[in-house]
């Protein structure tokens, strides 16, 4: 049977993903990992989530650790997220360590599971800056797995190359715009859909949305190139 793991968040780009995969794969299974996140509600919208798509099964993973050893604007509620970079150049909502864990415990999951597909919704096009969604991160995760597990196991990236527009846009394509804009939580501060407007987060995914619906046909179309120079 045809299976795959997508790490899924309940937010724009994992949902995004999730979805691609429902229509691609016989059987798909959602990770989802509670690290004490400041904002938990995304942990309560990732099962709602999962359950409305019809996932063959979601595993939500305790990683309360993480919250312990990575100092973090997403870790602790006493840093207020802040759309300047810290002393290392990188924003203060970056979790030092998070994709290297997430990657490790999904490539485990797919182990078990028998099947070599993960799915990440990671992207170094538009983005935050955080080192661990780089694509040269993710091919080193990959090998990394491959010779610790000893077994075949590919990392996809669907969003790699994809800036925020052309990610609404791979929405659409699924008929699934409206539930993506609806139903995630993108937001630092915690508000499904739309968000609260102000944190990076919100700003980074408003700007993508109005930039597709301003031109959808040339957005759609960039889209669809890099969807084949991916294949």
């Amino acid at each position: 049977m045809n299976k795959a793991v997508v790490v899924f968040s309940g937010g724009q780009d994992s949902t995004t993903c999730l979805v691609q995969a429902l229509e691609e794969f016989d059987e798909v299974h959602a990770i989802t990992f509670d690290y004490g996140q400041r904002h938990k509600q995304e942990i309560e919208v990732a099962k709602s989530l999962a359950i409305e798509l019809g996932v063959s099964a979601h595993k939500v993973m305790d990683v309360g650790l993480l919250n312990e050893l990575a100092v973090s604007a997403l870790t602790r509620d006493n840093i207020l997220v802040s759309n300047d970079l810290d002393d290392n150049g990188l924003p203060n909502t970056f979790v030092p360590g998070r994709n290297i864990l997430f990657l490790t415990l999904a490539g485990i999951y797919a182990y078990q599971i028998n099947t070599k597909t993960i799915i990440t919704g990671v992207c170094e096009t538009d983005y935050s800056g955080y080192p661990d969604c780089r694509d040269e991160f993710v091919k080193a995760m990959n090998s990394s797995l491959v010779l610790g597990m000893d077994r075949e196991l590919d990392i996809r990236t669907p969003l790699m190359w994809l800036d925020k527009a052309e990610t609404w846009a791979m929405a659409d394509q699924y008929q699934a715009l409206s539930f993506v804009k609806e139903k995630t939580l993108t937001c630092y501060n915690g508000i499904i859909g739309d968000g609260c407007g102000d944190c990076p987060a919100c700003h980074l995914r408003k700007n993508g949305l109005d930039s597709y619906l301003t031109d959808r046909d040339q957005v759609m179309a960039s889209l669809v190139e890099k969807q084949k120079e991916m294949i």
